[in-house]
């Protein structure tokens, strides 16, 4: 049975990095299946999940390692129990967009928000660019997680909404509805600023 590893990576970006790990991946016959790469600052980081025959985990472990040698800090480990790339149930997937002026706190309020709700963050991907008009920092979070089973679906809304209006943030839920009643013309939720 094939094991799958999830790889870290980390150093000063430089033209040809994912080409130097792609190749060490390929070579021992493992099977890149999902990743996560970008440029922070100035240096490359990056998931990445492979999955490998048994005996291709060491000679894989080493080949990596090689990669320090150009600038790069790598951690491997071995993931507890297959995680086929299946989709979410449609039923309890949820997609969450947080916008407004960016402060420090914003991603703690979020996320400890988000984990009060008992709900399961499965992405989050944030960014702070310039407002058109002003040049204001405005934060954007987006969020892919599942709702827990067994919560209400408008209540789960309306805590959201509650959230947003605390955090000063405006929000989008898709699907908005969370439930088989609502409008399907409904597209968005509307925190603090409608």
């Amino acid at each position: 049975m094939r094991r799958s590893l999830i790889i870290t990576l980390l150093g000063p970006d430089r033209t040809g990095l994912v080409d130097a790990v792609a190749a060490r991946i390929a070579a021992v016959g493992a099977n890149w299946v999902e990743s996560k790469l970008t440029r922070l600052a100035g240096h490359f980081a990056g998931v990445v999940r492979v999955d490998a025959d048994p005996d291709a985990v060491d000679p894989l472990r080493r080949s990596l390692d090689g990669l320090t040698d150009e600038g790069l800090t790598v951690h491997i480990a071995l993931a507890d129990e297959p995680d086929p790339a299946t989709p979410a149930d449609p039923a309890t997937a949820l997609r969450v967009v947080f916008v407004g002026h960016d402060r420090p706190g914003i991603v703690r309020d979020i996320a400890h928000a988000l984990a009060d709700l008992g709900v399961n963050v499965d992405d989050l991907a944030t960014s702070v660019t310039s407002a058109p008009m002003t040049g204001e920092p405005m934060f954007t979070a987006a969020v892919l997680a599942r709702r827990p089973p067994g919560i209400d679906p408008a209540a789960l809304i309306d805590r959201l909404e509650a959230l947003a209006a605390d955090c000063d943030l405006d929000l989008a839920v898709d699907p908005p509805d969370l439930g088989p009643a609502a409008d399907p013309d409904a597209r968005l939720s509307h925190g603090a600023h409608p």
